[in-house]
């Protein structure tokens, strides 16, 4: 995959935003782009595997904001189905689990932290909806770009 993305912000200055400096890597691949498809979750992520489950992603990375309550969203079940429909990655902005099964899986994953425990009852999400992480505007279709240097967010496809 041919970029980096510091060497896209240098050239790109005034079309990148980057996430925050708290996002860490627990997917199979460390560097992943795709256009962003958004979800937001209510701890609970029911809303999320029936996208991953049942949606093909090829070229995708699906943004999710979580209610920061320390629960996780996403473990190895939902990588699974990540990575059987092709999606490029996942960016939680909240905490996965099964962080040694993973790794297993070609599928980016980005997220704040871990946590052993889910959210039981389950609660309605929402998918396609504008999220606003660490101050960064995030719609559908917006251009993802990961790598081990950080998460940057265009509107525009530049590489």
């Amino acid at each position: 995959m041919e970029f980096f993305t510091a060497d896209l912000c240098d050239e790109f200055s005034d079309k990148t935003e980057v996430l925050g400096p708290d996002f860490k890597s627990y997917g199979g691949s460390v560097k992943f782009k795709g256009t962003a498809i958004t979800v937001k979750l209510d701890k609970n992520n029911k809303d999320l595997a029936v996208l991953l489950r049942d949606k093909k992603g090829k070229g995708k990375v699906v943004v999710v904001e979580v209610e920061r309550k320390y629960f996780a969203v996403v473990g190895d079940n939902l990588m699974k189905f990540a990575s059987d429909n092709n999606y490029a990655g996942i960016i939680v902005n909240g905490y996965v689990r099964d962080t040694v099964n993973t790794k297993d899986f070609n599928v980016g994953l980005f997220a704040i932290g871990t946590c052993p425990k889910k959210y039981i009852p389950v609660q309605e999400g929402q998918i396609n909806v504008p999220l606003n992480i660490d101050g960064v505007d995030i719609i559908e279709g917006d251009y993802i770009y990961a790598d081990v240097d950080g998460i940057v967010v265009t509107k525009e496809k530049l590489v």
